[in-house]
Parts: C-alpha cells; sequence; structure tokens
C-alpha cells in the first residue's frame, strides 16, 4: 500500500515540484527530524501542478521500508557481524579479542555508514523512490 499525504505546491523546477506537507503518522513519534511539524518534500510533477495548489502526493510504503531498514537496521546487524569476526579473528591470532571486536564493530559501522550515503546518492536519483503528485486537490 502506498501512503499518501496532501500538500501545498512552494515551487516548480523542472519536472520536479517542492510541496510543503505535515508529517505522516510514521513520522510523529520518531523526532529524528528537527523543526515543526511542516516537511518539505521533491516530487514529481507528471500533472502539472502549479504553485500554491493543494495537492495529494504519493510515496510508495515497499520504498519507505527499505529506507528505513537501511538507515536504522542495517547498521546494526553490520556492527554485530563486525564484533563477531573481530572475535574469531583474535581468537585465531591468540590475541585478547576485546580490541579485535571494538575494531571490527567500529570497521562494520562505518561501512553501513557509507553504504548509507551511497543508498542516499542512489534513492535521490531513482525515480522509483521518489514522491510523486497523484491528484490536484485545488485550483
Amino acid at each position: 500500500m502506498d501512503k499518501q499525504q496532501e500538500g501545498i505546491v512552494l515551487e516548480i523546477i523542472g519536472d520536479m515540484a517542492k510541496v510543503r506537507t505535515s508529517r505522516h503518522s510514521d513520522c510523529e513519534n520518531c523526532g529524528a527530524c528537527p523543526g515543526n511539524t511542516a516537511l518539505v518534500l521533491d516530487a514529481r510533477n507528471p500533472l502539472g501542478a502549479k504553485k500554491g495548489q493543494r495537492v495529494a502526493i504519493e510515496v510508495q510504503e515497499a520504498n519507505m521500508l527499505k529506507a528505513a531498514f537501511v538507515v536504522y537496521v542495517l547498521p546494526l546487524i553490520l556492527t554485530v557481524i563486525g564484533v563477531v569476526a573481530g572475535s574469531y579473528i583474535g581468537g585465531q591470532f591468540h590475541f585478547d579479542p576485546l580490541w579485535f571486536q571494538i575494531g571490527g564493530g567500529a570497521i562494520a559501522f562505518i561501512a553501513a555508514l557509507f553504504y548509507i550515503k551511497y543508498f542516499d546518492r542512489n534513492a535521490r536519483s531513482n525515480v522509483k523512490m521518489q514522491p510523486v503528485i497523484t491528484r490536484i486537490l485545488s485550483e
């Protein structure tokens, strides 16, 4: 199922529109974004909405879940894998595994941060990941 929100077009730039919308219900309790309750999204504008119009925008839920997994869960999983790998490597060399665990976890976490940056860059350019204006609600 896709998430729909209403918003107001602030600006048109080519085939994209900057749309001010309120946070959706998934964001209400997160607190990760600072500031007020309004968000400004870049949305594809296939309907040709104009500045000041109220529009409905849609974001695919599967893409939101994928992004949430990459940002919140993947770093934890990779860090645990790094700690386990560090423990194994430390044991193979007959050293105290603590420093290898810390190093492995830190390296894996940093690798996860680089992947998040890569994922974010690709998501911005991927048409399927972008919000899209689906209806013009007011003229």
